[in-house]
């Protein structure tokens, strides 16, 4: 099952089913998704009981599937990445057996089509090419095991950062504020089983094309997280209840063989540079850029529909 939003005016949008050619929807059940996701067990039923789709989806329409969360949690999962920037930011962390993860922006998350708002192109503006989950009600304490069974939506997430202010605000070893404005999501929501084989292991083992102005960018793809999804809600849980609706995110989708597929984002194209050349090269966007982003399935199929932005000055 695919869920999306509409855009009507508010805050929240209006919750709809999509029908399985995504080209046509029928209104949920419930208002929004933040209220399915509230009372799941009485809208799980309702929604994939919906087989008619008696309007034509206007990709113009749409919000992202969560406008708006309680909570916004990402990860950095992916080992080559992580790697990658320290060697930009010249950060060298002290070794861990925990995931890396930040609490970030949830009153936005920009929709799949929305112009993307900044004051100042100096400051190295990056996309992010990662997944994410949606959860229902996480007890504190859970453990990863447990943890699957409260991922109820998969999402596919532009993590939008600065990179002029990320060295600095990570340095200070309090976290970034200024560095990570509002993300953006792919316009559905989808249910675990809609990925049919390629949810393994609580990661979404799919490739993520990027495209930066029309050239392909990266094509790495999602199964090799150091840390599954189930890993990282039962990280998040560890000290706290995560309420329903809280997003986790992957952190950048990236492979050891980046040379080869390529990067979700330009900061880890400019790491590689600063390995091999001894300095980056590759600048960061400028207003009226543009990036897409879809993950493809093995049939071609994109289950998370597409993700195109453009970098606007406010």
């Amino acid at each position: 099952m695919r869920l999306a939003t509409l855009q009507d005016g508010s805050k929240d949008g209006r919750l709809v089913v999509i029908s399985p050619d995504g080209l046509c929807y029928a209104p949920g059940p419930l208002e929004t998704l933040q209220s399915a996701l509230e009372d799941w067990d009485y809208a799980m039923p309702l929604l994939a009981a919906i087989d008619d789709f008696p309007h034509e989806l206007e990709k113009s329409a749409l919000a992202a599937p969560l406008p708006r969360s309680w909570q916004w949690l990402d990860g950095s999962a992916f080992q080559s990445h992580g790697d990658l920037m320290d060697a930009v930011l010249g950060i060298t962390k002290p070794k861990t057996d925990k995931p890396l993860m930040y609490q970030g922006v949830s009153d936005k998350f920009y929709g799949p089509y929305d112009d993307i708002l900044f004051n100042d192109e100096s400051l190295g503006i990056d996309f992010e090419g990662e997944f994410g989950v949606i959860l229902d009600a996480v007890p504190m304490g859970t453990s990863a095991q447990d943890a699957f069974k409260y991922i109820r939506l998969i999402v596919q997430i532009n993590d939008w950062s600065l990179r002029t202010l990320a060295g600095p605000e990570m340095k200070t070893g309090f976290g970034w504020i200024q560095a990570k404005p509002p993300c953006g999501m792919a316009p559905f929501a989808v249910t675990p089983d809609e990925l049919g084989g390629a949810w393994r292991d609580g990661r979404v083992c799919l490739t993520l094309n990027v495209d930066w102005n029309g050239k392909r960018f990266g094509a790495a793809n999602g199964e090799p997280m150091g840390y599954g999804f189930h890993e990282l809600v039962a990280h998040a849980a560890r000290t706290r209840n995560l309420v329903a609706g809280t997003v986790i995110g992957s952190g950048t989708v990236s492979n050891a063989n980046f040379r080869e597929v390529g990067s979700s984002c330009i900061a880890e194209r400019r790491g590689i540079e600063v390995i091999d050349l001894g300095e980056p090269k590759t600048a960061f966007m400028t207003f009226g850029d543009r990036v897409r982003m879809a993950a493809i399935d093995e049939n071609g199929r994109m289950p998370f529909g597409e993700l195109e932005q453009k970098v606007t000055r406010v």
